[in-house]
């Protein structure tokens, strides 16, 4: 008898990363290995984190708040040893969208109802499901969001004037910088094409080194002493703050959470995903594993504490957890110090921060959107299938030119139709005797062999269901039973290579029954599975209209002397 693994229990599904390695004998080299991965993610955190802000239509002080506050809570308390949580680039159209028509209080509000609804998804055990996510949705809306990400970026990389607002979205937005192209201005562009150059050279001749914070703190310089007219953090936002907010609530009432709750919503939906992609990128990377819904909890954990310092939506992000495995971190307190790092920095770079040029920001943001883009692994799955580029282009023409949450909504429904239209074609149902001496690999469970002409002589029709059996194939499956010709004294209806069968599924086949029992038939099922077998009991399938036997010979043997149906001995 096969002994089962026993089911984790609470406890040990949401421990927290940090508990276990503590619990491992942490020593203090380990302590100074994740002490330089978080100095080297802090370094790239930092210019990140306010360009995502200053994109998202708020100030650059938010995304510090974000990466400090809801970057410790997520290594604190999560289900992953190397996830780095903070601002992403992911969110930028959402965060924008929200603050236009909310405000930044509705903001904080529409993050910490998603911190909360992500924490009960967390403990609801919600978590594993949305792992099943299409790859091809994953590559459609990162794409999308690369693309929007850099159509964003526009007005500050060249420097454009615009008579009023700026457009939310993309089509609206791009008519009105084409029209503001006259303003540009050329110190902007200057400042910007400096910058990525420098990053993705840095990238090639000195990979080690943190490219974007060298790129934008000569950028800063430069500005500074050529007193460049270029528009600065100073100019727009008058610098940032050189500590951490008191914490404080938003404010909240029933009408305002009606109002904000598709936001928050839409937050909680991204940032399950994207964290859990982050930390199945991080165990790829280590051959470790993490506990999805514990990290879950700790994503809303960690938005609640990010909405009431003030700070926008919190999630893993790929890049930072990628540079954090790639330094050596040992485990969760390489991203608890990381936060410290960046609060280090945020105090003593504070009256510096002020003359980092926009133009600067939208540079890095510019090479965050192409690393984003996923472009071969685009092109590979427009050659893939037909239905991967359906799936693919959709996700990624809707979110592009519709809306995010709705791209991923409408790719993962069609992504889950093909599926079920690919699983339902492989059901098999093989009635043409092939049973007996049929050709099998010795490595293949042999079958126990009956008589094909003593059936025959019967009267004793063998159909055998092969394949996955649920409702997509139920029509298919009932139809080729049903145009059964002849008029047998019994059936036997092998269902011991039926893996799975639903409800759909199991009332084709109590149907079948019940016709073959009309035309005077009986109705034997063999192999059936113990969850299989409860399944057609449940649904009627039982004495005196089919009998269930463990093997086709055994159920040949007795329909071939079996009563007519509905006389069941």
């Amino acid at each position: 008898m096969t002994a089962r693994a026993a089911r984790p229990g609470f406890g040990e599904l949401f421990t927290p990363k940090l508990v276990t390695i503590l619990r491992e004998h942490y020593a203090l080299g380990d302590f100074k290995a994740d002490a330089l991965a978080g100095l080297t993610v802090a370094i790239v955190a930092l210019p990140l984190s306010m360009a995502i802000a200053i994109a998202s239509g708020v100030g650059p002080e938010r995304g510090l708040y974000a990466a400090i506050v809801g970057g410790f809570v997520v290594s604190l308390l999560g289900g992953s040893r190397f996830q780095i949580g903070g601002p992403a680039g992911a969110f930028i159209v959402l965060v924008a969208a929200t603050v236009a028509q909310h405000g930044v209080d509705g903001l904080l509000l529409a993050t910490l109802l998603s911190g909360l609804i992500l924490i009960a998804i967390g403990f609801l055990g919600l978590g594993t499901f949305i792992k099943y996510i299409p790859y091809p949705v994953t590559v459609g809306f990162t794409a999308g969001i690369a693309v929007i990400i850099l159509a964003s970026q526009l007005k500050d990389l060249l420097g454009l004037a615009l008579a009023g607002p700026e457009p939310g979205p993309i089509l609206p937005k791009l008519t009105a910088l084409a029209g503001a192209l006259p303003s540009a201005n050329g110190a902007a562009m200057a400042v910007a094409a400096g910058v990525i150059a420098m990053i993705l050279g840095l990238r090639r001749l000195r990979p080690g080194w943190p490219g974007m914070l060298i790129a934008v703190a000569l950028a800063a310089a430069a500005t500074a002493w050529l007193r460049l007219p270029v528009e600065t953090i100073g100019s727009r936002f008058g610098g940032i703050p050189g500590a951490l907010p008191a914490p404080h609530l938003p404010a909240i009432s029933i009408d305002r959470i009606g109002a904000i709750l598709p936001s928050a919503l839409s937050f909680a939906l991204l940032g399950g995903i994207e964290s859990l992609l982050s930390a199945v990128v991080a165990d790829s990377m280590t051959g470790r594993r993490h506990r999805s819904n514990c990290e879950l909890v700790a994503q809303g954990a960690a938005n609640i504490a990010s909405a009431l310092f003030g700070g926008i939506c919190v999630t893993g992000t790929i890049a930072r957890t990628a540079t954090n495995v790639r330094s050596g971190a040992r485990g969760p307190l390489a991203g608890m110090l990381h936060s410290l790092f960046l609060l280090g920095f945020m105090a003593l770079a504070a009256p510096l921060a002020r003359f980092i040029p926009l133009s600067a920001l939208a540079g890095v943001l510019a090479v965050v959107a192409w690393n984003m883009a996923e472009k071969h692994e685009f092109a590979m799955l427009l050659r893939a299938s037909r239905g991967d580029a359906v799936v693919l282009l959709t996700t990624f023409l809707l979110v592009v030119f519709r809306d995010l949450t709705e791209g991923i909504l409408i790719g993962f429904g069609i992504g889950a139709l093909l599926f079920l239209h690919r699983m339902a074609q492989s059901v098999e149902v093989d009635g043409s005797g092939l049973l007996v001496g049929e050709d099998r690999s010795d490595r293949d469970e042999p079958r126990t062999p009956y008589d094909a002409a003593l059936a025959a002589d019967r009267g004793v029709i063998v159909y055998r269901i092969s394949g996955a059996f649920f409702f997509g194939a139920a029509g298919a499956v009932g139809a080729a039973l049903d145009r059964i010709g002849a008029h047998p004294r019994a059936y036997v209806v092998d269902v011991s290579e039926v893996p799975l069968l639903d409800s759909s599924a199991a009332a084709s086949l109590a149907g079948f029954a019940r016709r073959a029992q009309r035309a005077g038939a009986a109705v034997f099922f063999a192999g059936a599975r113990r969850p299989i077998r409860r399944l057609l009991l449940a649904h009627g399938v039982r004495p005196p209209l089919a009998r269930f036997r463990s093997t086709v010979a055994a159920a040949v043997t007795e329909a071939g002397r079996s009563p007519p149906a509905g006389q069941d001995s």
